[in-house]
């Protein structure tokens, strides 16, 4: 079994102009960090100020919610680095963990809205830069959840479902303008949130958080969680120049999930 922290991508980035949403926390901030050892110039959002206070990163408070702190943020991206060359969508909830006939309208308008309207509104505001800038890549975080069924978790997993249909539907249309579009679908990623959802399903199926656990990293391959450099170095893979013909695709960084768990 495979475990324990991945070595970071080392790629030349310099002066790569990269907007990340919830770039001061969690993946968010194992990116932003990777993207600026590479040479970037990063700029990133999340709705933590304190977060945002020590991140070590240019950037602004934004509701991922709300569409027009959304397009907020891009313009204040864009501004603040002079034009943009990357923009990594990678705001996200867990959403509720219940039956579907439990989930409150409120709950499921809060999942979609963050994990996958939220990617629209950023993407369309930066389409412009993008462009501007005579091509670049924008990497959208989906999920497993992006492929298969995950049961007590319907919001999230429609909205991940969507973010591969975005992407794909993106991909298209930028292509022309040298525009790359990918989405990124993380398995179980070792951290804060997977443990929550591990020990809500747990409660919810009447078991144990070991036994949870050991499900979950038992329907991957390499029968291990993945890490969040992992899904960082997928993201600076894409954004170099290793990645100048990869568009349009669901790179899947997940231990070979088989199932779900």
């Amino acid at each position: 079994m495979i475990s324990g922290a991945r070595t970071p991508l080392t790629v030349d980035l310099t002066g790569q102009r990269v907007v990340i949403t919830a770039g001061a926390n969690g993946i968010g901030k194992v990116m932003a960090d990777s993207f600026a050892a590479c040479g970037a110039r990063v700029f990133v959002s999340d709705v933590d100020p304190a977060a945002l206070e020590s991140c070590g990163h240019a950037g602004m408070r934004a509701n991922a919610g709300v569409a027009a702190e959304c397009e907020a943020f891009i313009d204040a991206a864009v501004k603040h680095l002079g034009g943009l060359d990357v923009l990594v969508n990678n705001a996200g909830i867990a959403g509720p963990t219940t039956p579907v006939e439990k989930v409150t309208p409120e709950e499921l308008d809060a999942t979609l809205q963050i994990d996958l309207a939220s990617m629209f509104h950023c993407a369309r505001r930066a389409i412009p830069a993008l462009r501007a800038a005579g091509g670049g890549a924008v990497i959208n975080l989906s999920s497993a959840a992006g492929r298969f069924g995950f049961a007590l978790r319907a919001p999230y997993a429609a909205a991940k479902w969507g973010v591969i249909g975005f992407t794909k539907s993106l991909s298209i249309e930028l292509g022309p303008d040298g525009v790359r579009v990918n989405a990124i679908l993380p398995g179980p990623v070792d951290g804060p949130r997977i443990r929550a959802v591990i020990k809500a399903k747990a409660e919810a199926e009447g078991i144990s958080e070991n036994e949870m656990t050991d499900r979950t990293v038992g329907v991957t391959s390499l029968k291990c969680f993945v890490t969040q450099q992992d899904i960082a170095n997928m993201a600076l893979y894409l954004a170099s120049p290793f990645g100048r013909t990869i568009s349009g695709q669901a790179m899947c960084v997940d231990a070979d999930m088989q199932t779900t768990m």
